[in-house]
């Protein structure tokens, strides 16, 4: 059941960590949802899903500027803190933690959480860095929250999975939990930067869902080679004017390692610019599907 109480808004992690503590004392599960604002519909499914597996739910909103690269969109990513307070009211949060960047990195901190591997593949070749500071905001934001279970998204399915790793690697003893990709009407993944899309761009990048379409049903038929299904999802991005591949690759769910022949289970994951704005988008592959 959703609590109807007025989010309290926190900015300081010790306070955060305070009022964490008082409701671990009184036996109730906490929830954390990491965001970094501009929230929309596939973030309110992160904490409605976060209701269902805790009493309570904590929703940071944190631009965080480590995972930006210096070419990045960093400067202009959308921040409206009343209107995320306003949608949030929608389904109930009963905190959002809405720290400073001096708060999360103090001055002199000097300390970097960092995975291995599965960061140098796929976003992680053409963002180098960006998982780095994935995962050290999201371990300090741990640390602050002290929640049961976090909720992510799976539209990042690479943060996900690093995200995923991080926290048995390092005995967090939390529950992460991976949210289906809410899409719009005509199928485009939900996200905070599709508001930099031109009219133009915006009808182009349904090419995204439509390439993760095609690539399903190819699987539905027989088809079991990798290569000659990234083929066919390029064919149809390609078709588009905008559009600029950064990767269509076929990897394992949990180790994100390439796939030649297709195994469950399995992720075809994309990103794409169209006009300047990278878009992410995957689906799961299951070659068992009749």
């Amino acid at each position: 059941m959703l609590n109807p109480i007025e989010p309290t808004l926190i900015k300081s992690a010790s306070e955060l960590a305070r009022w964490s503590e008082g409701v671990r004392s009184i036996g109730r599960r906490i929830a954390l949802v990491p965001t970094m604002g501009a929230l929309h519909e596939g973030h309110l499914s992160l904490v409605r899903l976060a209701y269902r597996h805790a009493d309570r739910a904590i929703v940071s909103i944190f631009v965080n500027p480590t995972q930006f690269g210096p070419a990045e969109d960093f400067a202009r990513y959308p921040r409206d803190l009343a209107k995320d307070l306003e949608a949030l009211r929608k389904v109930g949060a009963d905190v959002v933690f809405a720290p400073s960047v001096e708060e999360i990195y103090p001055a002199g901190d000097a300390t970097w959480v960092e995975v291995d591997r599965l960061t140098h593949v796929l976003c992680g070749r053409s963002r180098p860095g960006h998982f780095r500071g994935v995962t050290t905001v999201v371990a300090r934001l741990f640390n602050a929250a002290r929640p049961h279970l976090a909720v992510f998204g799976e539209k990042d399915y690479q943060q996900l999975a690093v995200i995923r790793r991080m926290t048995r690697d390092l005995a967090f003893g939390i529950e992460v939990l991976g949210a289906p990709i809410v899409r719009e009407p005509d199928g485009l993944a939900m996200s905070s930067r599709n508001v930099f899309l031109s009219p133009r761009a915006r009808q182009q990048a349904t090419a995204l869902h439509a390439a993760l379409h095609e690539a399903r049903a190819l699987v539905r038929g027989g088809e079991r080679d990798a290569s000659a299904l990234c083929h066919e999802a390029r064919r149809r991005i390609e078709k588009e004017p905008l559009a600029e591949i950064d990767y269509v690759e076929i990897v394992d769910a949990e180790s994100l390692e390439p796939q030649r022949q297709l195994r469950a289970p399995a992720v075809l994951a994309l990103a794409v610019r169209f006009d300047g704005t990278r878009l992410v988008d995957n689906t799961l592959l299951e070659a068992e599907t009749p």
